[in-house]
């Protein structure tokens, strides 16, 4: 090299003498090569321990109430997005502050922390959020971890959410998958009730494969036909098109069209089957999947206001979403509800001294998407839908009997319909009667047993969360037909007028609302585009909503009710700082 280090130390001039004369390298040009296999973690172990105490951080990402501190560098190295905006003369590069939109702030810190360990779990608590989020960032590994672990999940009652989750966010393997999945299991998914909303379009598309997996034309008409009686008054001019392999089933078809005054299939007048009719081909089955992404469980875990806590407890017997809750006693009832495969009219009565759970006497009727309250120690159900028909109709339960009656019908069909109970009477609030979502409210007086108009709401809305506090009945967020809603109202019996208080901090439909200790609780529900494990609550006293405990895990169609317990937690039921579906 040419030169001497330090003033007494050795010299790299040739031979590379050590102090004293001693030659300590006998070769030149000799070297050797070292490569520490720990180096990489044991790096970016030090670099995440330096951004958790805050060390070094050159930016600080915003997003909604929540700041994560990083290293830019870091970001930039393993995410085209951020290396994008640290790189280019974007004005991000220069800033210490950078506010995010669209992601979700507890998604986008997993991702921050896959940043620096490259490890991140994924689940149905969390795939909704992670999904788009990674998409966004670019990280295309953990957005096909995504991919893989909802394709794990298939199964007939979710394949169709999750080709439309796949669809939304274009994950193009995903949705063959799905859609491979939804043609080979077309007779079990044409009986779940995400059949029952699909768009004309996308029936017709299915109905027209050449692959659709079914034991004989027939099945695809029953389909059909179901699909139209779901909604029958506005798709009795949309009647799916069906291929007749026969003249016997063509009289069949002639026949269920007539019942139902619909119009004929094309040709089927001129004593044809359907044009181009042929033969599908059949194609071997597929292992169906365990849970799912839009799963339906029969868990359920309840919140201690004193410790600001929640708890496991037994699960109920059946799975239920859409399912009615309510209290009598310290006692609580889940009400119908869907089981992924068919209404329910079954009844089941939580203990909570034995923590367990027992059935009940059945309802009439079938119903899910129902409204239940209890008045008097009596519960009431009402509204909801049956499996082929929105309902008007309600019945009431004695615990004291076991026996169920029924009452006189709402003028009004009603599903996605939420009950309040207020001054003796029973409020039904909104839902949706097949064509469109409803501002109307009845009011059923148990005395008289007769339902009477109140004044209508600000808005039209099904799905809404719907209590009483203080005198007042409110309703808060649900749906309006067009989009997914964050505002509350409430109705006061005394002017029998409603008036427009504070909005959520959250679109929130499929929630649940509760009153308790002067509070409102809006627990979990779904924004429009994914289930919500978020719990905020309103004080009528300053007129604001706060964020409360969240759920471990993201739930719509949630059922909760209150019960005053003098010993909490029940036996056997391990304590959690955070929950999935509340009591």
């Amino acid at each position: 090299i040419g030169q001497t280090i330090g003033s007494g130390g050795w010299s790299t001039q040739s031979g590379a003498m050590m102090e004293g004369g001693m030659q300590l390298l006998n070769r030149d040009g000799h070297s050797i090569s070292h490569n520490s296999k720990r180096h990489y973690h044991d790096s970016f172990v030090s670099m995440n321990r330096m951004r958790q105490r805050g060390l070094l951080c050159d930016i600080v990402l915003h997003v909604s109430n929540k700041e994560i501190k990083a290293h830019k560098v870091v970001l930039a190295s393993c995410s085209p997005y951020f290396h994008a905006m640290f790189t280019n003369e974007m004005s991000e590069s220069r800033q210490t502050h950078v506010t995010l939109h669209d992601i979700d702030p507890q998604a986008l810190e997993q991702l921050v922390q896959y940043a620096y360990t490259a490890e991140i779990m994924v689940g149905e608590g969390n795939v909704q959020t992670l999904l788009p989020a990674a998409s966004l960032l670019q990280l295309n590994g953990v957005r096909d971890a995504c991919c893989k672990f909802l394709l794990s999940q298939l199964d007939p009652s979710n394949c169709l959410g999750i080709r439309a989750f796949a669809d939304t966010h274009s994950c193009s393997d995903l949705l063959k998958s799905a859609h491979k999945y939804l043609l080979q299991h077309f007779v079990e998914v044409s009986k779940t009730e995400e059949f029952m909303l699909l768009p004309l379009k996308q029936v017709l598309d299915l109905f027209s494969s050449d692959t659709l997996n079914v034991p004989s034309e027939e099945e695809v008409y029953r389909a059909g036909l179901s699909w139209v009686k779901h909604d029958i008054d506005g798709r009795r001019q949309h009647v799916p098109w069906v291929r007749c392999l026969s003249s016997c089933f063509v009289s069949t078809v002639r026949h269920l069209r007539w019942t139902l005054s619909l119009p004929p299939l094309a040709n089927e007048q001129r004593g044809h089957g359907a044009a181009g009719a042929s033969p599908r081909r059949v194609q071997g089955s597929a292992d169906r999947g365990g849970g799912s992404l839009f799963a339906i469980h029969g868990d359920c875990e309840a919140y201690d206001t004193r410790t600001d806590r929640w708890h496991m407890v037994a699960s109920m017997s059946t799975r239920r979403a859409r399912v009615g809750v309510a209290a009598i006693g310290n006692r609580l009832y889940a009400v119908g509800g869907y089981d992924g495969t068919s209404d329910l009219a079954t009844i089941e009565s939580y203990d909570p001294i034995t923590n367990t759970w027992q059935p009940e006497v059945s309802m009439g009727t079938r119903r899910s998407c129902l409204g239940v309250a209890v008045l008097h120690g009596l519960l009431y159900a009402a509204g909801g839908y049956d499996g082929a028909s929105c309902l008007n109709s309600a019945e009431r339960y004695d615990p004291l009997t076991s026996t169920w009656a029924s009452i006189a019908a709402m003028s009004t069909r009603r599903r996605y319909v939420r009950v309040a109970t207020l001054e003796g009477s029973l409020y039904a609030v909104g839902g949706y009667d097949s064509s469109s979502h409803l501002a109307t409210v009845e009011k059923y007086d148990p005395l008289n047993n007769a339902w009477t108009a109140i004044a209508n709401m600000l808005s039209r809305r099904s799905s809404a969360g719907v209590a009483v506090l203080e005198g007042m009945l409110y309703v808060a967020g649900g749906n309006d037909g067009t989009s997914c809603l964050n505002s509350v109202e409430r109705f006061n019996p005394k002017t029998n007028t409603w008036e427009g208080v504070a909005p959520m901090n959250i679109r929130r439909s499929t929630h649940d609302l509760v009153a308790m200790d002067g509070w409102l609780y809006a627990v979990g529900g779904n924004d429009g585009s994914s289930s919500l494990n978020s719990i905020e609550k309103y004080n009528p006293r300053s007129n604001k909503w706060v964020a409360a405990s969240c759920m471990f895990t993201r739930r719509s169609s949630v059922g909760v009710a209150i019960l005053e317990l003098l010993n909490f937690p029940p036996p056997s039921s391990p304590t959690l700082s955070v929950s999935s579906t509340s009591l």
